[in-house]
């Protein structure tokens, strides 16, 4: 008897990434060449006979300085190597500006909604307690000085872009349309514009906030004294690729600009993934998973260091694992380039280590958080009912950030037919989503079939 042939089933391509690899090691080699000058600064003004102090320039105003030196390459190589202007996606047309007589109107109403915006969340700071206390309020110091040469720059900005959008009256457009009560607007449309700046308005100056510290403490850490400890230099390492996430990170939330193509698209519409996310994020997340928080899972664990430290061949290994993690979480950052934000799309990464899984931040941060905190050995003040606790909310957290990914899928896969496909393709290729559609079809072909009852 002769076979039939089944059908060849096309296997689907990977999509073409929407950031090259380039932009963000550009962006990678700016930051290490600023920390490297900071770090040698007295021996360099030694050499240059510069006038001041003779120590590593480590201050906040520093750190913030550092965005110049990420930000500068990274935006040279998107104009010049990726060109990302001349995409349509950004919705210019370079060749055919209008005269601006015909867009001022437009371009009036759009800075009245930018200057709307900006008040209200200068407003929302104001309430918000938290923003003046601590490490806020660097953040709310640098956004203050920042302010009047945003107002000043925004005008010729808009004046100068929307004669060359293709559709100026874009979402921000239409909320400035709503207070001015001049033209109808479209309820959806300001939704989309409040989405995307409580996103850059939330996470902005959390993002800014948390510049100082870890800059700090890679430019003044002594990498003799951590060489002679496995432990210290691996913490090293892990603040120094946590400086390289916040970095990149942060100039991904204040770089939208749509002519370089890393405007905000839209802002995930799903209640669960704003809740999922900002779980994560202070001031939300003192109540939850920090200190006595409702999900703490550090409860009288003593950490990695304590429990190895009698062992300097196994705690060398084990911090090489954590540092391998957290290279990883900052390598899904730098992958981004300038596009990297919370809850926004961007445009579809494919490459990197998305190439591997779609959320290998997300697996990678929680696989650090259990082989560093390892909730499930407590030392002496502990008990076995902290060792359930503790497995048992780190457990919920991990659980926060799955459905996190999932809003986060939910979000693309609505947005971009790009993502779809990438999507597809994961399930195929993917190092973490193959392995369980396969075991998913398999448990589903083992399921034994009930018997129809018989008429």
């Amino acid at each position: 008897m002769r076979a039939t042939s089944r059908p060849a089933v096309d296997s689907p391509q990977l999509p073409r990434s929407d950031v090259s690899s380039g932009v963000g090691f550009a962006g990678l080699l700016g930051l290490a060449a600023w920390i490297l000058f900071c770090r040698n600064y007295a021996p360099i003004a030694d050499a240059l006979d510069i006038g001041g102090p003779r120590a590593p320039l480590s201050g906040p105003f520093a750190s913030l300085a550092a965005m110049l030196f990420t930000a500068g390459p990274m935006i040279v190589w998107s104009l010049l190597v990726d060109k990302v202007h001349m995409r349509p996606s950004t919705g210019i047309d370079w060749s055919n500006p209008r005269p601006a007589i015909e867009t001022g109107a437009i371009s009036t109403t759009k800075i009245t909604g930018l200057w709307a915006t900006w008040a209200i969340i200068a407003g929302l700071y104001c309430l918000g307690r938290w923003y003046w206390d601590g490490q806020y309020l660097f953040a709310m110091k640098v956004l203050g000085v920042a302010l009047v040469p945003m107002l000043v720059l925004s005008v010729p900005y808009m004046l100068w872009l929307d004669r060359r959008m293709v559709e100026p009256r874009d979402h921000c457009w239409h909320f400035g349309a709503m207070l001015l009560g001049r033209e109808p607007y479209e309820i959806d449309e300001v939704k989309k514009h409040w989405r995307a700046w409580i996103i850059k308005g939330f996470f902005g100056a959390f993002m800014i906030s948390i510049l100082p510290g870890g800059f700090q403490q890679v430019v003044e850490a002594d990498l003799v004294a951590f060489g002679q400890n496995p432990a210290q230099f691996a913490w090293f390492l892990i603040t120094l690729l946590f400086l390289v996430d916040v970095q990149i990170g942060t100039v991904g939330y204040l770089v939208t600009f749509r002519p370089l193509d890393a405007h905000i698209r839209s802002g995930n519409p799903f209640l669960g993934g704003w809740v999922a996310a900002l779980l994560c994020y202070p001031p939300f997340v003192f109540g939850f998973m920090g200190g006595d928080g409702l999900l703490a899972y550090e409860v009288h664990t003593p950490g990695w260091v304590h429990w190895f430290e009698a062992n300097p061949v196994l705690l060398s290994l084990w911090g090489a694992v954590l540092v391998f993690l957290t290279a990883i979480y900052a390598w899904a950052t730098v992958a981004f380039g300038i596009r990297f934000s919370n809850l926004t799309y961007r445009g579809v990464l494919t490459n990197g280590p998305y190439r591997f899984t779609r959320h290998p931040a997300y697996v990678s941060k929680n696989l650090f958080w259990w082989l560093s905190v390892l909730p499930f050995m407590v030392g002496p003040d502990g008990s076995l009912v902290d060792v359930i606790r503790n497995s048992f909310f780190l457990a919920v957290v991990s659980g926060i950030y799955y459905w996190r990914a999932k809003t986060e899928e939910a979000h693309l896969l609505a947005e971009d037919p790009k993502y779809r496909a990438y999507s597809d393709w994961m399930e195929q290729h993917g190092l973490i989503t193959a392995p369980l559609v396969r075991l998913g079809k398999w448990v589903r072909r083992s399921r034994p079939v009930l018997a129809e009852p018989a008429e």
